[in-house]
């Protein structure tokens, strides 16, 4: 299977890098099956007349058997209360190898914000995101899991 990271460089070889900010599913290195989720972010944090990259991988399956592994297949109870310690709650992390499952980008964060306020409830909240066209993604959170990463290929977007 073949994943996808947009950067403003070439990544040849992925690395776990702590973020200056709260993500998803925590500290680690992002990908996607969409490239066009990998282009997307990649023409918005590239300043006009720059050139970033989308980088391909492919990922080797066999080695999931050995790895400590989340995987939400659609928005959940589960999901959304595991997004929220990693956006909200201050050094919380987690032991997983891999983290799998829906994209909260902003659109999706408007909606959780809803929620944080108390104006929604977290059952309408997973009600709406389901109809929500939502891309996936990948965290791999430890330097183990990188291992079912092979570089094949970085395309060049020029913004």
């Amino acid at each position: 299977m073949k994943v996808y990271h947009g950067s403003q460089e070439i990544v040849r070889e992925p690395e776990i890098r702590q973020s200056n900010r709260t993500l998803d599913y925590g500290s680690g290195f992002y990908t996607t099956t969409s490239e066009k989720q990998a282009e997307d972010w990649v023409r918005r944090r590239v300043q006009k007349g720059g050139i970033g990259y989308v980088n391909v991988y492919e990922l080797d399956e066999e080695l999931k058997s050995a790895m400590n592994i989340l995987s939400f297949d659609k928005p959940t109870e589960e999901w959304v209360d595991f997004v929220m310690k990693n956006r909200t709650q201050r050094g919380f992390t987690h032991n997983y190898d891999l983290v799998y499952g829906p994209v909260a980008n902003d659109r999706v964060y408007a909606a959780f914000a809803l929620y944080e306020g108390g104006v929604i409830s977290k059952q309408s909240l997973i009600g709406e995101l389901k109809t929500y066209k939502l891309v996936d993604q990948f965290l791999f959170h430890t330097p183990w899991s990188l291992r079912m990463l092979s570089f094949v290929e970085a395309k060049e977007v020029r913004v």
